[in-house]
């Protein structure tokens, strides 16, 4: 996870979950209260990661996802990545804009490398990890390495990152 990934948390943490996401998905939409809950639970015994898997059935979520990263570029990933999780119903790039106003980002600049496709190598990067790993859907979830195949619940994931099996 170490270089490439963006992280929360330790990269020395214990335990490891790693979630391929798209921002237009509704599941993912939920997966992501899930998540902020299992990092409130764990704390700093958890790092969690967020790899882009935008599906071609949504229109705007590889740019959601470049905006993450250009975003990312001027230091605001994570704040970026709440926002459109949080406002999903509004991904154009009008509104992409607008968040990255709202966060004080240079939004000319991020707008100008989303649609100069600035970041799509790093979105492809995620995207063909996915693959590799068997990514077929989102949100597909990673528990210390491993694929998680349940139905992403705070229970069902804190039991598997705990020790229990996936």
């Amino acid at each position: 996870m170490a270089g490439h990934d963006h992280i929360q948390g330790s990269i020395d943490a214990p335990l490891a979950l790693v979630e391929y996401g798209d921002f237009q998905c509704p599941y993912c939409g939920e997966a992501h209260a899930i998540v902020k809950a299992i990092q409130e639970r764990l704390g700093d015994r958890l790092c969690f990661a967020f790899r882009h898997f935008p599906l071609p059935m949504h229109p705007y979520a590889e740019h959601a996802a470049e905006a993450a990263e250009a975003a990312g570029a001027q230091g605001r990933f994570w704040e970026m990545h709440d926002l459109l999780f949080e406002n999903q119903d509004a991904l154009e790039d009008n509104d992409l804009a607008q968040y990255a106003a709202n966060l004080g980002l240079d939004a000319t600049r991020l707008m100008g490398e989303v649609l100069k496709g600035a970041h799509a190598a790093r979105v492809g990067q995620d995207v063909r990890s996915g693959t590799k790993n068997g990514v077929e859907g989102t949100p597909t979830f990673f528990v210390n390495g491993e694929a998680y195949d349940g139905e992403p619940s705070v229970s069902g994931l804190v039991a598997v990152l705990m020790g229990g099996s996936v």
